[in-house]
C-alpha cells in the first residue's frame, strides 16, 4: 500500500481525529486506527469497487464494512463532513453514477444523430 497516495493530511486529520469515535478519551472500546479505517473508506468512495475488493492492507474487508456502517448509522460522516465543509481542495471531485441522469434526447433517441450529405454530422 502506498502511503503517499492517501488522501487525509496531517492538518486534515487534526480537524478530524477528535470527532471521531473510538478515541482513548472516549468510555468503551478505543478504535484500532481511525485514520487507516477513514482512508480505507475513502478509497471505497473513489473507486467504487466493491467491499470485498478492499487491499487486506486496510483489514478485514467485512470488519471496515461493518465499522463504516456503525458510523454513518451513528452520523459520524455527518459530524466529519460538517467540519470540513467550506473549505475546498478540488483535489477529487466525487460523482456517484448511479444518480445521474441523462434526458432521452441526450442518447440519440427518436431520429438519431442527422448526417450531412458529406458525412459530417448536421448542425441544428
Amino acid at each position: 500500500m502506498d502511503e503517499q497516495r492517501f488522501v487525509v493530511t496531517d492538518d486534515i486529520w487534526a480537524r478530524l481525529e477528535p470527532h471521531l469515535p473510538g478515541k482513548k478519551s472516549d468510555s468503551g472500546v478505543t478504535g484500532k486506527d481511525n485514520r487507516l479505517f477513514l482512508e480505507a473508506v475513502l478509497w471505497r468512495v473513489r473507486t467504487g469497487l466493491p467491499w470485498r475488493d478492499l487491499p487486506s492492507e486496510f483489514g478485514n474487508w467485512n470488519s471496515v464494512f461493518r465499522r463504516f456502517r456503525r458510523w454513518a448509522k451513528g452520523g459520524v460522516f455527518e459530524r466529519l463532513f460538517e467540519e470540513i465543509r467550506g473549505e475546498p481542495d478540488f483535489e477529487y471531485a466525487l460523482i456517484d453514477g448511479t444518480i445521474v441522469q441523462a434526458h432521452q434526447k441526450a442518447s440519440g433517441a427518436k431520429g438519431g444523430l442527422r448526417l450531412r450529405p458529406s458525412g459530417a454530422p448536421a448542425a441544428d
